[in-house]
């Protein structure tokens, strides 16, 4: 890996294949006008979404982190929200993911955040060993309604 970088503008081709990949690993789609829609926050200062891609020696993408701060009940500076991580599969194993979470921790220290926290699979065996590595598993479990489907 060769640095990580805040995304901009010009990153968007480099980012979306990235992107799809990390959409089919969790078997999801989106609309192209979604896709567009969540880049344009991530470059968007004002929007309160940050993200950040991972290069490599030849300046190529080979991961990205998304994230975003928010106010808490549970305390009184914002915690740090790290919604998306995905490494190229061709990238695994030589610490992009780390660097990258390493990468929202420093920002969220700056910003004077609580805690980071994210979610993922249960069983998403690769990545949690990374994660029990790295951070504390709280043992919470997610649930998600869905008004517009109810």
């Amino acid at each position: 890996m060769s640095g990580i970088r805040p995304l901009r503008a010009a990153d968007r081709d480099a980012w979306l294949p990235l992107w799809n990949a990390y959409l089919e690993f969790y078997r999801e789609a989106l609309s192209s006008e979604q896709t567009a829609l969540t880049f344009d926050r991530l470059i968007d200062s004002e929007s309160g979404m940050r993200g950040a891609i991972a290069t490599d020696a030849d300046d190529q993408a080979i991961g990205f982190v998304h994230w975003l701060p928010h106010a808490s009940t549970w305390s009184r500076a914002d915690v740090c929200y790290l919604e998306d991580l995905f490494v190229d599969p061709t990238a695994r194993g030589e610490g992009v993911g780390r660097a990258l979470i390493r990468h929202v921790e420093e920002w969220a220290r700056t910003a004077g955040c609580a805690h980071v926290y994210w979610l993922t699979q249960a069983g998403n065996a690769a990545a949690r060993g990374l994660y029990d590595r790295l951070a504390e598993d709280t043992g919470f479990v997610q649930y998600v309604l869905r008004p517009e489907e109810a």
